[in-house]
C-alpha cells in the first residue's frame, strides 16, 4: 500500500516536468481566452463604455482636486506635484477592476447563448476557466492601458526596474479581482439574487478605498472604516511604489501593504475557486 502511494506520488511529481503538461493547460487557457474575446468583440458598444467609464470616474475627482491644489492644499503625499499620478494610476485600476464584471458578464452571455453547460461539462478546471477570463481581458484593455501608463510616465518618470514592478503589481490586482468575478460569476448563474447583493458590496468596499480621493480627506469616523478595507492598502502600496522609484525603502516603509496584497492576490483566486466549484455543484445553471 505504501509502495502504490510512493509510485503515485512519484508520478505525479514527475508530470510537472514535462512540457506536454504545461502545454496542455495553456491551450484549455488560450482556449477559453480565444472564446471569451470573441464573446466581448460582439458587443462593441459594451467594450466602449466599460473604457470611457473610468474617465468619468476620474474626471470629477480632477475637478475637486485641482481647485484644492491651486491654492497649496496638501492631502498627505497628494500634492499639486504629483496629483495626477494618483488619478491616472486609479484609472488603470478602474480599467482593471472590470475584470469582476467580465467573469459574471460572460457566464450570462453563455447562458443566453445556451452555451454555459458546453463549457462547464469541457475538460477544464476552475484555475483555467479563471486565468482565461483573466487574460482576455487584459487582451482587451491592453491599448487605453498602455496609454495611460505611459502618461504617468511622462507625468512623473521612474526608473525601467520600478516600472517592472508596478507592471507586476498590477497584474497582482488583476488576479484578485478575476478571482472576486469568478465569486460572483457563479452565483450570476446559479443564484442571482445573491450576486445582486454581491455586487452591492464590492461597490462598498471601493467606494471606502481611496482610490481617487486622498485618504486625509475624510473625516476621522470614515478614515477608521477605510483602515479595515483591504483595498486601501493594496492600492496604495501601487502609488507608493510609483512615487518612492525605490522598491525596497517601499517594502521597508510599507510591509504591511505587501503583505496584504501578496495575501489577498493568493486567497482571494482560491476562495474564488473554491466557492464556484460548491456554489455550482450544488444549485447548477438557474434561470433557463
Amino acid at each position: 500500500m505504501i509502495l502504490m502511494d510512493t509510485e503515485r506520488m512519484s508520478v505525479n511529481i514527475k508530470r510537472y516536468f514535462k512540457f506536454h503538461f504545461y502545454k496542455r493547460h495553456f491551450s484549455r487557457i488560450f482556449t477559453i481566452a480565444e472564446k471569451n474575446l470573441k464573446l466581448q468583440l460582439r458587443y462593441k458598444l459594451n467594450l466602449v463604455f466599460s473604457i470611457v467609464k473610468p474617465f468619468l470616474t476620474i474626471f470629477l475627482s480632477l475637478i475637486i482636486l485641482s481647485k484644492f491644489f491651486e491654492i497649496g492644499t496638501r492631502f498627505g503625499r497628494w500634492d499639486d506635484a504629483n496629483y495626477f499620478v494618483f488619478l491616472f494610476l486609479a484609472y488603470n485600476i478602474e480599467l482593471l477592476r472590470r475584470v469582476i464584471e467580465d467573469f459574471p458578464g460572460s457566464f450570462m452571455n453563455e447562458k443566453y447563448w445556451k452555451t454555459l453547460p458546453a463549457l462547464m461539462i469541457a475538460p477544464f478546471n476552475k484555475l483555467h476557466l479563471l486565468l482565461g477570463i483573466f487574460f482576455s481581458h487584459l487582451i482587451v484593455i491592453a491599448i487605453p492601458f498602455i496609454l495611460i501608463f505611459i502618461l504617468t510616465y511622462v507625468v512623473f518618470q521612474i526608473s525601467i526596474f520600478t516600472i517592472i514592478v508596478i507592471i507586476c503589481l498590477f497584474l497582482l490586482i488583476d488576479i484578485i479581482f478575476s478571482g472576486i468575478g469568478l465569486f460572483l460569476g457563479v452565483f450570476a448563474i446559479s443564484k442571482e439574487s445573491v450576486w445582486r447583493m454581491c455586487q452591492i458590496g464590492i461597490n462598498i468596499i471601493f467606494w471606502f478605498s481611496c482610490v481617487t480621493y486622498p485618504f486625509e480627506m475624510f473625516p476621522d469616523y470614515i478614515q477608521n472604516v477605510i483602515k479595515i478595507n483591504p483595498f486601501y492598502y493594496i492600492f496604495d502600496i501601487l502609488r507608493m511604489t510609483w512615487l518612492d522609484d525605490n522598491i525596497l525603502h517601499t517594502i521597508s516603509t510599507f510591509p504591511f501593504h505587501f503583505v496584504i496584497l501578496i495575501g489577498t492576490a493568493i486567497i482571494i483566486p482560491l476562495i474564488g475557486m473554491y466557492v464556484f466549484k460548491v456554489v455550482y455543484n450544488k444549485f447548477g445553471i438557474v434561470g433557463y
